[in-house]
């Protein structure tokens, strides 16, 4: 998807990650999933996002100040990672991507896929060989990307709001 560009987001982008944020709570909640159903993310996850520089977006090339996917790309650890029921394939770096989202006009059409490739990536540029991510078990979208993309499971972990899957992939 060349078309598409890759780039840390900014504050001006802001109401438009809130809108896509929205958009997946909306759907998740008619999946009757579990996930995002409590006010996470918050705008104030969301400007902390943005304050660390974990924020990143995907744009049109065409339209690069509309963000179509939005999602934390932290290269810091996660905490609840330590505590996982199971075991990570890799010991060391990790870049973990958090709140991954897509606008409703984009969804199914491999925004999300190129969002984890392009964070691939930049992982690799840093030096960074091993990529984490969670969800949760009924997250069918995510699970089934997370298999497309080679990501393993390895096993659970837990937040305040509950237990995740837990994946890592070597890169």
């Amino acid at each position: 998807m060349k078309e598409l560009e890759f780039r840390e987001a900014v504050a001006a982008d802001l109401p438009q990650i809130l809108r896509i944020i929205a958009q997946a709570k909306a759907q998740m909640r008619a999946l009757g999933s579990t996930q995002w159903q409590d006010g996470y993310p918050a705008e104030a996850d969301i400007r902390r996002d943005l304050r660390l520089g974990y924020g990143y977006v995907l744009v049109r090339a065409a339209a690069p100040d509309r963000p179509i996917a939005y999602g934390a790309v932290v290269f810091d650890g996660e905490a609840a990672y330590a505590g996982i029921a199971g075991s990570w394939l890799t010991e060391g770096p990790y870049v973990v991507v958090h709140r991954l989202a897509v606008a409703d006009g984009e969804k199914g059409r491999g925004a999300a896929t190129a969002f984890m490739r392009r964070t691939e990536a930049l992982a690799r540029a840093r030096g960074v060989r091993a990529f984490r991510i969670d969800t949760n078990f009924d997250n069918r979208y995510m699970l089934r990307m997370l298999s497309r993309l080679g990501f393993a499971y390895c096993g659970k972990i837990r937040y305040e709001s509950g237990e995740r899957l837990a994946f890592e992939k070597r890169l």
